[in-house]
């Protein structure tokens, strides 16, 4: 084999293994957020979902944490710690009422319930409206060493917010020591 053929071989042999790693991190191209250097992982809406929640004042909002292949099987099995490779991600909505449904209850209730029982639940009514941001945790034991083997990110259209609110991740995380940082439960 002569060098210049030798020579595209090894060229290609390594473009291969970079993609191949880059891939494997499941992580893309895009900005990385500060303090940890996440980046917003391939597919993630594509994940298993892992458990809902509504947050109210100040907040008001309705949340879905999903998981990676590997933080799935260890929410399923309820192994703690989570194992490196674990990814969950936090996708946040405004809540918003919904006419929709509160049309839809109105007719289907107004006759089981009273009408007290009923206006409480028309105002409990809520839907998904605009998105508020994405959270990501990457646990990696050794990278994120200083912060409970887990790194963390903000993004709001897209874009890593910025130090001041990657700052207040991992101290808050450190109230659920004794769950490795979590505090969603698997909802089976």
């Amino acid at each position: 084999m002569n060098r210049a053929a030798f020579a595209l071989v090894a060229v290609s042999l390594v473009a291969g293994i970079i993609a191949v790693r880059r891939s494997a991190s499941g992580q893309t191209d895009g900005a990385a957020a500060p303090i940890y250097g996440v980046k917003i992982p391939a597919g993630y809406r594509d994940w298993t979902l892992i458990s809902v929640a509504r947050i109210g004042p100040p907040f008001n909002d309705m949340r879905a944490k999903l998981g990676n292949a590997v933080a799935s099987r260890a929410f399923r099995e309820g192994t703690i710690p989570f194992p490196d490779g674990t990814i969950i991600a936090r996708l946040a909505w405004n809540q918003v009422a919904s006419e929709e449904n509160n049309k839809a209850f109105s007719t289907i209730l107004q006759q089981r319930l009273k009408p007290d029982e009923l206006q409480k639940l028309l105002s409990e009514s809520f839907v998904a409206g605009p998105a508020t941001n994405v959270q990501f945790m990457v646990k990696d034991s050794t990278r994120y060493a200083a912060s409970g083997g887990w790194g963390f990110a903000q993004f709001t259209d897209g874009k890593p917010d910025g130090e001041a609110v990657h700052e207040g991740c991992f101290p808050c995380h450190a109230l659920a020591k004794d769950r490795d940082l979590i505090f969603t439960h698997y909802s089976h």
